[in-house]
C-alpha cells in the first residue's frame, strides 16, 4: 500500500473561506458555514466519494513557476524601484539622456539579484522544513481488497495518508491529520493527548471513542469495519466537532462531537497506541486552517519603510515639478533666441518641450537616492548580526543566541507599542512545583530554594511526634493523597513509585508532593484507592486501601473538587479542596485556625503562589445515605440535569473543617516580572493571550506583574452576544473620559466573550475599553482568535506598531498577524520559530531586543534615509540651478562618470557609519532609562516634519554652494599658462565643495565618534582628493572614456580660488546647523540628550522621569520612611486557584477516577505484550506475517517490528 499509495496523486482544493475575518466578526454567517454538513468519508476505502485535499501541508512562498512575477511584484511595491525601472528605460532611448545608458540600470540589477537571492534562501529554508514534517512516517492499514483477510499495516509518509485511510499513531508519536478515533489500548478506549502545539497546554486531555467502536482491536475487526461518516466542512474551530457515523449498513446515525475527534499537531501520550479514521487532511486540518497563509506570502514591511516608500511619491511630484520648470524655461529661451541666434538654429530646430521634459527628468532622476535601497540591505543586514552576537541574549542552558530571520523589521523593534504574549511556555515554564503550605496554623516549606521539590524536614520531623499537630499534618497530607482525579501508571523499576497521568498540572504537583511527603497514591481500581504510607502504630509502611464512593467534579463555577470515601475503620469522609472564597463560607462554626490561615495566604498570594484550602467532613451513614438517593435522581433527571447535580452538591458540601492551605508556584521564566514592568514603563502596552483558564490567567498576570494590586479588573465572560454587548456598554459608561486615556484598570476577556466582543456591532466599543486598559488577558481564545485581536487592534491603531511573542505552533497565526513576530525556542517544537521574524530563547531577552537593539536601529535607519536624500539633493539639485544660469539647455554640470561614482564611492562610507555604528546612548543608560525609547514610539525621529525640514536644508546647502562657487569662478580663473576655466572645472570645484559639506554634515549627526566613524568620514574627502590625479591622467592611455576630465588637477590644484572656496563654503554653509542644534539643545533638551549629559559627566546617580518638569531628576533617597509595595516592584496579592484540566466531555474526571482499575490495565497491558511479542517470534519461525505484532512492510522491502 506504501507505494500505491505514493503513486496516486490528489487535487488540493483551498477549501478555507475567502475571508476569515469577516466570519469571525459575523458570527451567524460563521456559525452556519461551520455547522453545515457537506463531507462524507468512506472508511477504509479508496478512492472516496468525493477528491479531498492531499496531506502535504506547504508553508513556501514560492515554486518554480511563480517565484519570478511574485518577486518581481513584490520589488516593483516599492515606488523606488518601478521609478528607476522607469529612469532606466528612458536611458536607453537614442539622444536623451545626459548621464549614459547605463548609470541606473546596473545599480538598479545589483538591488534585484541581491534581494532576489535572499528570498529564495529564505524560501528554501521553509521548503526544507516542509518536507521534514510531510516526510514524517506513519502506520496505515491496508485492506485487502481480494477478500482474504490479509490485511496489514504498511508504514508509508505523512504525504501519503487519505481521507478514509485508519490510521495507527502510537505513543509519543504525533497525530499526522484529523483523526475519528476507534478505539484504543486503554480501558474504555480513552486515550491522552497534549496539545501544546494547538492551544499552548501541556496538561494531559482525554479522548474518548463511542462505544460501539471501542472494541475494534484486531486485524479481523479492522478488515471488516464499514463505516460512513459524514462531517462539517473543514474550519477553524478547535473546540467544536459536528459529524455523524454509520457503522456498516445499519441506516443508524451515532453523532460525532470533539470528545472523537484527535487533532493533527497533538500529540499522544500514556496510550500505547490507537486507531482513527482520517477526515481531515493537510491544509483542511484545524491547525493549518488556523495558520495565515496569506502571511506567508505578503513580505512584512517596516512602518518607516512604508513611510519613506510613501515620501517617494511625493518627490516624485517634486520632481516633476522642477522638470515642467525647467522645460517650460527651455521652450520660452528657445522661441526668444531662435530668431535671433541664427547660428543656434541647427541645434534648436529639433527640439520641443517633450524631448526637453525627458532630458531634464534624466538629469534630476538622482534626487530620488539609488543607492538607499542598498545603503538599507547591507546595513539592516549588519544589525541583524549584531542582535546574534549579543551575549547578554545568548542562553547558555540551551546553547541558543538570538537570530534575526529577517532584516525587514529592525527599526519596527524601535517603536514598538503593543507586545501580544503566550503564556505557556512563554511568560512561564509550565511546572507546577508545590513550594509551601499552612496546616494547623503552620507554615511548611522553604520558598528560597531551587529545587523543583517540597523542600522542609520541619514537617517530616513534626509528622512523627505525639504532638497534635502531627494528627493535622497526617489528615492534610492523606487529603492530598486522596481528594482528585489522577490516575497512576504503574512503574516497572519502582512500583511504589507509580507515574502519574493528571488532566491539571496543578493537581499532579499535589499528589507528587504528597508522594515525596510519605503519602504515595498507589492505584485506583473501580471503587478503592491505594495508598501506601506509614503506619503510626506499627512504624512500618503498609498499603491501605480507602472505598471511593464518589467524585464531585471540578468545574470553573464550583471552583472546587471534592471525594467521599470510606475508610478502613469504616469512618465515611467528605475531602473537599478548592478557592479560599468558595471552602470559607461552607466551613463549620468554630475554625481555630482560620483566621492565621487566610493571612498566610495572603503571604502566599504576596508571592505569587497559586493557592486553595484543603478541608474534610466526616459524614454519617444516614446523611450520606440520603443525599446519595437525591444525588442519583439528579443525575437521572432530563431537565436541568447539571443545575440539579451542582445543587445537590451543595447539600453534602458544608460544615467542613479547615486542614490547611497549599501554594503551588507556576514558575515564571527568569526575568519576566522585571522585563515586563520594564516595557511598561517603556509605554509598551503588554496583552496576554493564551488558551488557560480565566483563573490561570488572572494568577500569572499578577505573578508577572502585568496586574497590580492597585489595579481595578473587568471581568469579561458573558456567553452570549446579547450580554457581551450590555457589559461592554456598561464598562464603556464607567470609564467615561477615561476612555482612549490609559487608566489602572486591567481587562479580562473569556473565548467565548471575545468572538462576541469583535462582533463588528460591539467591536469599537470594546476596543476602546481595551486600549484605555493598561493590561489586558485573554484567556481561552483559540490561535486564530488572537491573531484576530492584533488585526482588531491593527485597525483601530493603523499606526501603532504591534509584536506577538509565543513558542508553540498554536502561536504562528498571531505571529504572522502582528508587524513583527517573535518566536521563542522552546519545548514546544520550532513551528513558531519558523514562523517568525525574529528568535529569542527567553521572554526577557525581549527587553533588550526592543529597548536596546530596536531603538537603535530605528535611530540608525531614520538618520541614513533622511541623509542619503540630503547628499543626494546637495549635489543633483545643482543641476537645476546650473540650467537656470545656462539657459535650461540641459547640460550636466558634472562629468558622468564621477556622477556615477558620487553615491558609490565618495558619499558611500558615512550612510554606513550612521546606519551601522551610531548610538546616541549606551545599551546601559537605554536599559536603565526605558522612557529613552518613547520618543520612537512617537516617532519623532523620522515624520512629515523631520523629512522636510531635512529636505529644505539639502536645497538650502545646495543653494548656498552653487551660488559660492558660481561667485567664485562667474569671471572664469584664468591660469599661469594662459588657459581659462571651463564648464567641468566650475563642476569639478563645485562637485569637490559638496563631498566635504555632506561628510561634514554625517559628522555633525554622529552621535558617538568611533574609530571606524573617523575612518568613514575623512577618508571619503580624502578619497576625492585621491581620485582627481587619477582619473585626470588615464585618458587616452588606460580607458576611452573621461576626455572632459583630462588636467583636473593641475586646473583645481593649481588655483587659489579654489582652496579659498575649499575654505569658506563649507564653513558657511554649516554654519546655520551648527549654532541650531547648539542652541536647540541648551534650551530644550530631550530626554535622549539629558541621558547622554549624564553619561559624558559619569553621574552614578539614580534618575528619575518628572513628567510635569519634562526632565530627568536624581532620585531622592528614602528618608525612613517605607515606600508603597507597588513601588518597590511586590506582586499583588492572589487569592484562589486554578485548576486547567477539562471540564465535560463525554468521558469526564469523575468517571475516569471511579472506573479506572490500575492493576487490570497493568495486567492487560503486560499480557497483550507477550501475546504480541509471541505471535512475533512464531511468524517469525513460520515465515509468515501476522497481525500487530507481525513485520510491517515499509517502503523499499525492509520491515521492522512491532511490539
Amino acid at each position: 500500500m506504501g507505494s500505491s499509495a505514493s503513486s496516486e496523486s490528489t487535487t488540493r482544493q483551498n477549501s478555507a473561506n475567502p475571508s476569515e475575518r469577516a466570519a469571525l466578526l459575523i458570527p451567524s454567517v460563521s456559525q452556519s458555514i461551520e455547522s453545515s454538513m457537506s463531507r462524507v468519508v468512506r472508511a477504509n476505502h479508496q478512492p472516496q466519494p468525493t477528491r479531498f485535499t492531499s496531506n502535504v501541508v506547504s508553508t513556501t512562498k514560492y515554486n518554480a513557476l511563480t517565484f519570478l512575477p511574485l518577486f518581481l511584484f513584490e520589488s516593483f511595491r516599492r515606488y523606488s524601484n518601478a521609478f528607476f525601472l522607469f529612469i532606466a528605460c528612458l536611458q536607453q532611448i537614442p539622444d536623451v539622456s545626459p548621464t549614459g545608458r547605463w548609470t541606473t540600470l546596473v545599480p538598479l540589477s545589483f538591488i534585484l539579484f541581491v534581494s532576489a537571492c535572499k528570498e529564495i534562501f529564505e524560501d528554501t529554508k521553509r521548503r526544507i522544513a516542509d518536507g521534514g514534517v510531510n516526510n514524517r512516517s506513519v502506520v496505515v492499514f491496508s485492506g485487502d481488497v481480494s477478500g482474504s483477510g490479509n490485511g496489514r499495516f504498511d508504514e508509508i509518509c505523512w504525504r501519503d495518508v487519505k481521507v478514509g485511510d485508519v490510521v495507527k499513531v502510537r505513543n509519543g508519536e504525533e497525530i499526522p491529520s484529523d483523526l475519528i478515533l476507534i478505539s484504543s489500548s486503554e480501558p474504555q478506549g480513552i486515550c491522552y493527548i497534549e496539545t501544546a502545539n494547538l492551544d499552548g497546554e501541556t496538561n494531559l486531555k482525554t479522548r474518548s471513542p463511542l462505544h460501539q467502536t471501542v472494541g475494534i482491536t484486531t486485524d479481523d475487526q479492522l478488515e471488516s469495519l464499514e463505516a460512513t461518516i459524514e462531517c462539517e466542512s473543514p474550519n477553524r474551530n478547535l473546540y467544536e466537532f459536528t459529524g455523524n457515523i454509520r457503522l456498516g449498513s445499519s441506516s443508524h446515525n451515532i453523532p460525532l462531537g470533539p470528545d472523537q475527534l484527535l487533532l493533527r499537531g497533538s500529540r499522544l501520550k500514556n496510550t500505547e497506541w490507537v486507531y482513527g479514521i482520517v477526515v481531515f487532511t493537510g491544509h483542511d486540518t484545524k491547525l493549518m486552517q488556523n495558520s495565515k497563509k496569506g502571511a506567508i506570502l505578503l513580505l512584512k514591511r517596516s512602518q518607516l519603510d512604508e513611510f519613506a516608500n510613501r515620501q517617494i511619491l511625493i518627490m516624485f511630484g517634486l520632481l516633476l515639478l522642477v522638470c515642467v520648470i525647467s522645460g517650460t524655461g527651455n521652450a520660452i529661451w528657445r522661441q526668444y533666441h531662435t530668431p535671433r541666434d541664427w547660428y543656434l538654429t541647427p541645434f534648436l530646430v529639433d527640439q520641443h518641450f517633450g524631448f526637453s521634459f525627458l532630458t531634464f527628468f534624466i538629469l534630476y532622476n538622482n534626487l530620488i537616492p539609488i543607492s538607499l535601497q542598498v545603503s538599507l540591505e547591507m546595513v539592516r543586514f549588519f544589525q541583524t548580526l549584531f542582535i546574534g552576537w549579543d551575549l547578554e541574549m545568548y542562553d547558555e542552558t540551551s546553547d541558543t543566541p538570538a537570530l534575526a530571520r529577517t532584516s525587514n523589521l529592525n527599526e519596527d523593534l524601535g517603536q514598538v507599542k503593543f507586545v501580544f504574549s503566550d503564556k505557556t511556555g512563554t511568560v512561564t515554564e509550565n511546572k507546577m512545583i508545590f513550594r509551601q503550605c499552612s496546616i494547623g496554623g503552620m507554615v511548611f516549606g522553604v520558598q528560597e530554594t531551587t529545587s523543583e521539590q517540597f523542600v522542609d524536614s520541619n514537617l517530616i520531623a513534626a509528622l512523627g511526634t505525639t504532638a497534635p499537630i502531627a494528627k493535622s499534618i497526617h489528615d492534610f497530607l492523606l487529603a492530598l493523597a486522596l481528594c482528585h482525579t489522577v490516575v497512576p501508571e504503574t512503574n516497572p523499576a519502582d512500583p511504589e513509585r507509580p507515574f502519574y497521568l493528571a488532566s491539571s498540572p496543578d493537581e499532579a504537583a499535589l499528589v507528587g508532593a504528597a508522594a515525596q511527603l510519605g503519602y504515595v497514591f498507589l492505584k485506583r481500581q473501580s471503587d478503592k484507592v491505594t495508598i501506601h504510607l506509614k503506619n503510626p502504630k506499627t512504624g512500618r509502611f503498609e498499603e491501605i486501601d480507602y472505598e471511593l464512593l464518589d467524585v464531585l467534579d471540578f468545574n470553573s463555577d464550583r471552583k472546587r473538587m471534592s471525594v467521599i470515601v470510606r475508610t478502613p475503620q469504616g469512618k465515611i469522609l467528605l475531602i473537599c479542596k478548592g478557592a479560599d472564597s468558595v471552602i470559607c463560607e461552607r466551613l463549620g462554626p468554630e475554625q481555630p485556625v482560620l483566621d492565621v490561615t487566610l493571612q498566610q495566604l495572603e503571604d502566599f498570594a504576596q508571592k505569587g503562589y497559586r493557592t486553595l484550602c484543603v478541608s474534610q467532613v466526616e459524614l454519617s451513614p444516614d446523611v450520606y445515605a440520603q443525599w446519595k438517593a437525591k444525588q442519583k435522581q439528579a443525575a437521572t433527571a432530563m431537565d436541568k440535569r447539571k443545575e440539579k447535580i451542582n445543587e445537590v452538591n451543595e447539600l453534602i458540601e458544608k460544615e467542613l473543617v479547615l486542614l490547611g492551605a497549599t501554594a503551588i508556584e507556576d514558575r515564571l521564566q527568569a526575568g519576566v516580572p522585571a522585563c515586563i514592568a520594564t516595557l511598561l514603563d517603556a509605554g509598551i502596552k503588554v496583552w496576554i493571550l493564551t488558551g488557560d483558564k480565566m483563573e490561570t490567567a488572572i494568577n500569572i498576570g499578577r505573578s508577572c506583574n502585568l496586574l497590580t494590586h492597585d489595579m481595578r479588573l473587568i471581568l469579561l465572560k458573558q456567553p452570549t452576544f446579547d450580554g457581551v454587548r450590555e457589559a461592554v456598554t456598561k464598562f464603556r459608561a464607567e470609564l467615561g473620559d477615561a476612555v482612549g486615556k490609559e487608566s489602572p484598570v486591567g481587562l479580562v476577556v473569556d473565548g467565548k466573550a471575545l468572538y462576541h466582543a469583535l462582533n463588528a456591532a460591539v467591536r469599537k466599543d470594546f476596543l476602546d475599553i481595551a486600549v484605555s486598559c493598561k493590561a489586558v488577558i485573554c484567556c481561552r481564545v483559540s490561535p486564530m482568535q488572537k491573531a484576530d485581536v492584533i488585526t482588531a487592534v491593527r485597525a483601530r491603531n493603523p499606526k501603532d506598531i504591534t509584536l506577538a511573542i509565543g513558542d508553540g505552533a498554536n502561536d504562528v497565526a498571531m505571529i504572522q498577524t502582528a508587524h513583527v513576530g517573535v518566536g521563542i525556542s522552546g519545548k514546544e517544537g520550532l513551528q513558531a520559530v519558523c514562523a517568525s521574524d525574529y528568535a529569542v530563547s527567553q521572554f526577557r531577552f525581549l527587553q533588550k531586543l526592543l529597548l536596546v537593539h530596536g531603538a537603535w536601529s530605528y535611530e540608525r535607519i531614520a538618520k541614513l534615509i533622511l541623509y542619503c536624500y540630503h547628499k543626494n539633493i546637495c549635489l543633483y539639485i545643482m543641476q537645476f540651478y546650473f540650467a537656470v544660469a545656462s539657459s535650461f539647455s540641459g547640460q550636466t554640470m558634472f562629468e558622468r562618470w564621477t556622477i556615477g561614482l558620487y553615491n558609490l564611492a565618495f558619499t558611500a562610507a558615512p550612510p554606513f557609519v550612521l546606519g551601522i555604528f551610531d548610538k546616541s546612548c549606551s545599551a546601559k543608560s537605554r536599559m536603565k532609562y526605558p522612557k529613552l525609547y518613547e520618543p520612537n514610539q512617537r516617532g519623532e525621529l523620522f515624520n512629515y516634519t523631520v523629512f522636510w525640514r531635512w529636505i529644505a536644508t539639502s536645497l538650502f546647502h545646495a543653494l548656498l554652494i552653487f551660488c559660492i562657487t558660481f561667485g567664485i569662478f562667474y569671471r572664469e580663473t584664468v591660469w599661469p599658462d594662459g588657459t581659462n576655466s571651463g564648464g567641468f572645472v566650475f563642476g569639478a570645484a563645485a562637485y569637490t565643495y559638496v563631498i566635504v559639506v555632506v561628510c561634514l554634515k554625517a559628522g555633525l549627526e554622529t552621535s558617538s565618534w568611533t574609530l571606524l566613524s573617523h575612518i568613514g568620514i575623512w577618508g571619503s574627502i580624502v578619497s576625492w582628493f585621491i581620485y582627481i590625479p587619477i582619473y585626470s591622467n588615464l585618458w587616452p592611455h588606460l580607458l576611452n572614456f573621461g576626455d572632459d576630465f583630462v588636467g583636473m588637477e593641475r586646473a583645481l590644484f593649481g588655483s587659489w580660488v579654489f582652496w579659498f572656496g575649499l575654505l569658506i563654503v563649507p564653513v558657511v554653509t554649516l554654519m546655520a546647523d551648527v549654532c541650531f542644534k547648539c542652541l536647540w539643545n541648551t534650551w530644550y533638551p530631550t530626554v535622549v540628550d539629558q541621558v547622554r549629559q549624564i553619561e559624558r559627566h559619569g553621574d552614578e546617580r539614580e534618575f528619575v522621569w518628572e513628567p510635569i518638569l519634562g526632565r530627568l531628576l536624581p532620585r531622592q533617597r528614602d528618608s525612613g520612611v517605607m515606600l508603597d509595595s507597588s513601588l518597590n516592584g511586590v506582586v499583588a496579592p492572589q487569592r484562589g486557584y486554578a485548576f486547567s484540566q477539562d471540564e465535560g466531555g463525554l468521558v469526564t474526571q469523575a468517571e475516569i477516577a471511579l472506573h479506572e482499575n490500575t492493576d487490570a490495565r497493568y495486567a492487560e497491558r503486560m499480557a497483550r505484550r507477550s501475546r504480541e511479542s509471541l505471535a512475533a517470534s512464531s511468524s517469525s519461525l513460520q515465515g509468515s506475517p501476522r497481525s500487530l505484532g507481525r513485520d510491517v512492510k515499509i517502503k523499499g522491502g525492509m520491515k521492522i517490528k512491532h511490539l
